[in-house]
């Protein structure tokens, strides 16, 4: 009996090894990771020179796919500026209806038949009288008739310009004869000539009369020409916007030269260039007035050297609202001080026209409102409180 448990305890380890064996043969056995040499410097060099390339072009890409996007999307998306080119083209409109009236008792003496002593009725000094489209008024010179016809018509057109009626018709041909009328005779033109024709020329590209004009309202009854999203109508918004973009380098450009211009003359560097025009009888139109702004010396300085600093600094000052509301602040007070004591009212208010587009729609339409609604309320007094006469 006791044979059998001899042979149970002797196969016990047996059992034991076998099953411990395949745990034994099955084990993994650890190897020491190959080591990589170090890189040498010259290859660190390249490597991190090529990573710095790498990332830099990465970045100018994004900055140039982020850029034209921008770009794009102002382009096309929207007519930028619309209540001030509305405002440009009133205030043109008034200064050419200003200008034709004040000159229409002398306008045969100035700019007709009366002004063939200076020669320009035979050979005229601009070349514009010599290209046919601007050669109404040199044609109609010496027939005070037909001169006198013409300037009439001019001041028709002057007025369809400002009511904005039929605009696209009315700005090519007012265009024309403007620029006829005003290069007929070059002595008596100014700088303010030269930005207003230049001005009209973009305005035929832009859409001057899609605010305060007849020609809107009549768009908001029988709607636009062509849909929103249609191309013609993204083609009129690019051209309106890139036409606005060009009168906007035009204007800092004549600033900004300007300044420079006046900065390399001695009376501007001394300080006493605003003395001089204001002296003469061509220019100083207010003698008191002119004695008064001249008598105190710091001030002809400071508005000798303040008008370089102002006009050089207002291409910058565009950049930022806050800069903006100064500068345009700085320019009107610059253009309303020239109409007033230079006696150059048609230069000014062209300038002041002219910059009115850097006044947001946004202000120009809760001016617009504003104006409105105290027009109303003054027709009728009684419709928004107490009556008048009457102590609230």
């Amino acid at each position: 009996m006791s044979a059998p448990v001899k042979t149970a305890a002797k196969s016990a380890p047996k059992s034991a090894a076998k099953t411990t064996a395949p745990d034994e043969t099955t084990a993994p056995t650890s190897q020491p990771a190959p080591s990589t040499p170090p890189a040498s410097l010259p290859a660190r060099v390249l490597t991190f020179v090529s990573s710095m390339i790498g990332g830099l072009w990465a970045m100018v890409i994004s900055a140039i796919d982020r850029i034209s996007a921008f770009i794009g999307d102002w382009l096309f998306n929207g007519k930028k500026a619309l209540y001030g080119l509305a405002v440009t083209r009133i205030l043109f409109g008034l200064t050419a209806i200003g200008l034709l009236a004040s000159n229409f008792a002398t306008r045969l003496y100035t700019f007709g038949s009366g002004s063939a002593w200076n020669g320009e009725m035979a050979e005229p000094v601009s070349d514009f009288p010599k290209i046919w489209l601007f050669s109404a008024f040199h044609a109609a010179m010496g027939n005070d008739v037909l001169y006198t016809a013409l300037y009439l018509l001019l001041g028709v057109l002057a007025v369809l310009f400002v009511l904005g009626w039929r605009f696209r018709i009315v700005l090519p041909v007012f265009f024309c004869l403007w620029v006829g009328f005003i290069e007929a005779n070059d002595m008596v033109g100014d700088q303010g000539d030269n930005m207003f024709r230049i001005a009209l020329l973009l305005l035929l590209f832009a859409d001057p009369a899609a605010r305060w004009s007849l020609d809107a309202k009549r768009r908001a009854k029988s709607g636009e020409w062509f849909p929103p999203t249609s191309q013609p109508a993204l083609l009129g918004t690019m051209f309106h916007n890139l036409a606005l973009v060009a009168l906007t380098a035009q204007v800092c450009f004549v600033y900004a030269s300007g300044a420079l211009y006046k900065a390399g003359g001695e009376p501007w560097k001394e300080g006493y260039a605003v003395y001089n025009p204001l002296q003469t009888a061509r220019f100083g139109t207010w003698p008191v007035l002119s004695d008064l702004v001249t008598a105190w010396g710091p001030m002809v300085v400071a508005a000798s050297w303040g008008s370089i600093i102002l006009q050089v600094a207002f291409p910058l000052m565009l950049l930022t609202r806050p800069t903006r509301l100064l500068g345009l602040l700085g320019i009107l007070s610059f253009h309303i001080g020239i109409a007033v004591l230079m006696g150059l009212p048609w230069f000014s208010l062209t300038m002041i026209a002219i910059d009115s587009i850097f006044i947001r729609d946004r202000t120009w339409s809760r001016l617009s409102a504003g104006t409105v609604r105290r027009w109303n309320a003054a027709k009728n007094p009684t419709a928004g409180g107490a009556p008048p006469g009457t102590v609230a």
